[in-house]
């Protein structure tokens, strides 16, 4: 186990270069299941969900390879082999082998999936269209168990927009029979980026992008090349901590129209944004103004930036009021954020932040992947040394985080944690 050690203060300054999408990837990499030959995947970002995926899709017998940023998969002689438990419990996105083995195999048996501790996050859309499409769904001993005779489209309804389970009705569908129709569905750049693949592959897909997806299933699918989008979530992140501690940082492979919501929130702070092509300029201020926060769907402000702002939001002027509608347990990093000096409380689905204060260096944990966004950018902001462990689940979802970083000037690395502190951890 490894803590990160950041020496806080540092004016930072200089440009990054934004990964492939991580929320992309972990949808995109099950996909390639429903292909018969070889499908690549460019830009493909290198974090420890990636690598899980691959090891799990090598486990039904596919063949998986790695040429730089490059990821192909050959799917030709994967079987429908039971994934009960293991590595599957590991991260959520597993839920997306339910979908594609069950389009490619007419069946599959998946262990109930992991990833960050977000409080209820039920797949319960997800069954619903796999139902719909004549599945048989069940949950025996703590795995979900998918058959079907075959598939058929349907219309489905989801009652709430999910991103995860339009992406998984869209993975079960491409090879069912006839025409399946997702009405509500999520709107995500990264729902038009499976979509995009599946096209390339051969499926029959209309609307991704819109409330209303339209999916004609054909009976095969082959291998491909497909580019993955750059990670909007990332470049957030990096957004965030322009504003909180640089003079001026050029954030490189951005899609600035994906960062609209966060765009518009900085800009109302009084930080500088400039937006190019591919490119977005953010140009930090002694004097920020508090604003409110709240997360909504795509195109809304993202759930999965809500805990980096909040850091940011300790070094505006005034009091702010953080609400997430998406996960309202999001809220584990606040008292982390207390421990180096951050004014703030929790209300049931919001934060009170009050500001301006100076944040100290301390010793904190990370609980979930973006509260250890959170608290780096905590860290970098702070006086004195931030000691931040639960480093598994950034390494989830930042590829070279430190290397980024010390990159634009700032004084990051790991160390080993010693016997006491692991027991430590483990006790607390």
């Amino acid at each position: 186990m490894e803590k990160l050690i950041i020496q806080g203060g540092m004016p930072l300054k200089g440009s990054v270069r934004i990964s492939g999408a991580k929320n992309s990837a972990v949808a995109l990499i099950p996909a390639t299941i429903l292909a018969e030959t070889p499908v690549t995947i460019g830009g493909i970002p290198g974090i420890s969900d990636v690598q899980l995926l691959g090891d799990l899709l090598e486990e039904i017998g596919g063949v998986v390879s790695y040429d730089g940023q490059d990821m192909t998969v050959d799917p030709s002689r994967m079987v429908s082999m039971p994934l009960p438990n293991g590595k599957v419990k590991k991260l959520r996105a597993s839920y997306y082998l339910m979908g594609a083995m069950l389009g490619r195999f007419k069946k599959a048996v998946i262990g109930l999936p992991g990833g960050c501790h977000l409080g209820p996050r039920p797949i319960d859309q997800h069954i619903k269209g796999f139902e719909a499409l004549g599945a048989r769904v069940t949950n025996e001993q703590g795995a979900i168990y998918l058959r079907a005779d075959e598939l058929r489209g349907a219309r489905i309804y989801l009652d709430v927009v999910s991103v995860g389970a339009t992406i998984n009705i869209m993975l079960a569908a491409v090879r069912a029979k006839g025409r399946t129709i997702i009405e509500n569905a999520a709107k995500e750049p990264e729902i038009i980026d499976v979509a995009t693949l599946l096209t390339s592959m051969g499926a029959r897909i209309k609307g991704a992008g819109t409330d209303v997806i339209r999916i004609d299933g054909v009976d095969t699918l082959k291998g491909c090349y497909h580019s993955i989008i750059p990670d909007r979530i990332e470049a957030g992140t990096y957004m965030i901590l322009g504003a909180a501690a640089s003079e001026e940082l050029l954030i490189d492979n951005v899609i600035p129209q994906h960062l609209e919501s966060v765009i518009a929130k900085l800009r109302e702070m009084g930080v500088q944004v400039e937006t190019n092509d591919d490119q977005i300029i953010v140009r930090g201020s002694g004097d920020l103004k508090m604003v409110d926060i709240k997360t909504l769907v795509y195109p809304g402000f993202p759930t999965d930036l809500q805990q980096p702002f909040t850091t940011l939001l300790t070094r505006a002027n005034g009091t702010g009021v953080v609400t997430d509608t998406i996960y309202g347990a999001r809220f584990k990093h606040i008292d982390e954020l207390r421990r180096m000096n951050a004014r703030m409380k929790v209300e049931g689905r919001t934060a009170i932040v009050a500001g301006p204060v100076e944040l100290n260096g301390a010793k904190v944990k990370a609980s979930d992947l973006r509260a250890g966004a959170a608290l780096v950018i905590a860290g970098l902001m702070a006086q004195g040394v931030t000691e931040l462990t639960g480093l598994e689940h950034v390494d989830r979802g930042y590829e070279e985080l430190e290397e980024k970083l010390r990159g634009l000037g700032a004084r990051i690395w790991r160390e080993k944690l010693t016997e006491q502190e692991i027991e430590q951890i483990q006790n607390s």
